[in-house]
């Protein structure tokens, strides 16, 4: 299946992940390429995000799992449309083989999502994400996922 895409807002994110205020972490598709399989991604963060109530009132700073759970989320979106049945399957958490922080994110920055799948199969998927703000990579990780009916 060759799909590309360059553009899906969040109303088009909805129709494919489960996932829903507040946990919804990304806000666009900037690039959607199943083939290869490749997928670009954007997260606005915002001061008015709840977790910035208890992480960091003085310092607010994204934290690094709701980091890594929006990389996931663009890659899980990848991985049902390369799936092609959206409506019947759902991607889940497996593994995070490797993460590394490098910078925090804070509110005002616009997260940059780069994954692409290293090896999806029927039912798993291993991809690689790098998260960036303002082109540096604030974020990078292996994360493997499960492929399940629902």
């Amino acid at each position: 299946m060759s799909e590309k895409v360059s553009f899906q807002d969040v109303q088009e994110i909805k129709k494919i992940l489960p996932h829903r205020y507040p946990f919804l972490l990304i806000d666009r598709i900037l690039e959607l390429d199943i083939e290869t399989p490749k997928i670009k991604a954007l997260k606005n963060v915002t001061i008015n995000e709840e977790f910035f109530n208890g992480h960091f009132p003085d310092f607010p700073v994204m934290p690094g799992v709701l980091i890594i759970e929006a990389m996931a989320q663009a890659g899980a979106y990848m991985m049902m449309k390369k799936a092609g049945d959206e409506k019947n399957y759902t991607v889940l958490f497996a593994s995070i083989e490797s993460a590394k922080f490098r910078k925090p994110v804070v509110p005002g920055d616009q997260i940059i999502f780069e994954v692409e799948g290293i090896n999806i199969k029927k039912n798993m998927g291993k991809i690689k994400g790098v998260a960036k703000v303002d082109g540096q990579v604030v974020c990078e990780a292996i994360l493997m996922a499960a492929i399940k009916k629902v």
